[in-house]
């Protein structure tokens, strides 16, 4: 079993990148194999709604995102992380998961799959919401853990003394491990894959 964990800040190696190692050492320690994936500083635009992706499988800008979706394949679970701006995801990492989710979403039915955030001081709460909602449009179960699923400091080293932020990340942690196993020890015994009916759209204008 594999979990792909994903760095969505500018800084390849900063507070976002600190909690989800501590995430990825609690996997090891679980048996549960794992990788970081950072979205890296090149440009990344936002999805331009152009249908390209339901014809080829692929978004059109060939990015960060058509890499990510290839690998997204072969991994079980994911943890999505992203620092706070504005009281919100970073931009990168917005216009990443819009277009992860809407030329990729496939790749993720019913794997569980978590968001974290890191910030100096507030917005947390609202930047989770937000990364929430595209687990629930892709059926992913939310892996939850003993606190909203944050980390707080300036630079790394200020994360690494937030003992109740690390402690939540390795909790996060063992509650993937957890759900995994359970899933295949599940398959194993022929539980099946619920029911999926044909999707029904409507709108409100009548």
């Amino acid at each position: 079993m594999k979990v792909l964990l994903i760095n969505g800040s500018p800084h390849q190696h900063g507070c976002t990148y600190t909690a989800l190692s501590e995430v990825a050492a609690t996997l090891k320690k679980e048996g549960i194999e794992s990788e970081i994936f950072w979205i890296g500083i090149k440009p990344l635009a936002g999805c331009i709604a152009c249908g390209n992706c339901r014809n080829t499988g692929r978004c059109i800008f060939d990015d960060s995102v058509n890499e990510f979706v290839n690998n997204a394949k072969s991994f079980d679970g994911f943890v999505f992380g992203s620092p706070v701006h504005y009281a919100a995801m970073s931009g990168a990492m917005t216009s990443f998961m819009d277009r992860v989710f809407y030329s990729g979403g496939s790749n993720f039915y019913l794997k569980p799959a978590a968001a974290i955030v890191s910030a100096r001081r507030a917005g947390t709460t609202a930047a989770l919401d937000q990364m929430n909602k595209y687990f629930y449009l892709a059926q992913m179960p939310i892996i939850s853990s003993c606190y909203w699923n944050m980390v707080h400091g300036s630079k790394p080293e200020d994360v690494a003394q937030d003992i109740e932020g690390l402690q939540i990340m390795r909790t996060l942690g063992r509650n993937m491990a957890w759900f995994l196993k359970c899933k295949e020890a599940g398959a194993k015994i022929g539980v099946d894959m619920p029911e999926r009916e044909q999707r029904i759209y409507t709108n409100f204008i009548r």
